[in-house]
């Protein structure tokens, strides 16, 4: 089991929505900076897979952040019309369709809307394999985000334990020999290491 799925959590949190009410107020730039810093690599990479450029995929990612600015009053907040993560996850592929339209040729199958379509309700499109690669990388997207804030509240040391040892897969006697400690150091550093980003991952489900 992936390390993305071990830390993700069965039931996660419904999206706060006092944290979308900010978001609603475009003057409130540390949310909006969150948001961006949070989900850009998410539509990034989902838009690549999907067979755009990097430069497509950047239009992409700014042109998602805008459509999400502008639309968030619509997103129905009854949790059984959908979450905010299955909204994204459509303004993500809309904006994607309108790349792939702009090369002159059609979205690819299960991508395709009208070119004036108003947002429709989440029910109105599921696709289960573009389901199943977006929770892939909404989970991956999560989790890097979260390694990057552990990051700068450890130690560098305690960091390049976890690192070679969990995300890397070193053996353990490698990693302790490599960096100069003993086998109880990198057992006992991997288990802090990954208390703090399980912590982490869910204070993210917690706020988005």
């Amino acid at each position: 089991m992936s390390l993305a799925m071990t830390l993700h959590r069965e039931d996660p949190i419904p999206t706060r929505y006092s944290l979308l009410s900010r978001l609603q107020n475009w003057q409130d730039q540390d949310s909006w900076k969150d948001f961006f810093d949070t989900y850009w690599r998410l539509i990034y990479s989902v838009a690549l897979k999907s067979g755009l450029t990097e430069t497509e995929a950047q239009d992409v990612v700014q042109e998602t952040i805008l459509s999400v600015a502008k639309d968030l009053h619509k997103f129905k907040r009854d949790r059984k019309l959908g979450s905010f993560k299955g909204w994204l996850r459509n303004v993500t592929r809309w904006r994607i369709a309108d790349q792939l339209r702009r090369r002159g040729r059609p979205p690819q199958e299960n991508s395709s809307i009208p070119e004036d379509s108003p947002i429709p309700d989440i029910a109105e499109i599921a696709d289960p394999r573009s389901e199943s690669m977006w929770e892939e990388e909404w989970q991956a997207n999560i989790l890097k985000a979260a390694l990057q804030r552990v990051k700068h509240h450890v130690k560098e040391e305690h960091y390049q334990i976890f690192d070679l040892y969990v995300l890397k897969h070193w053996p353990v006697r490698k990693v302790a020999q490599t960096l100069g400690v003993n086998i109880g150091q990198v057992y006992l550093a991997k288990h802090r290491v990954a208390a703090l980003v399980k912590k982490e991952v869910r204070a993210l489900e917690d706020k988005w």
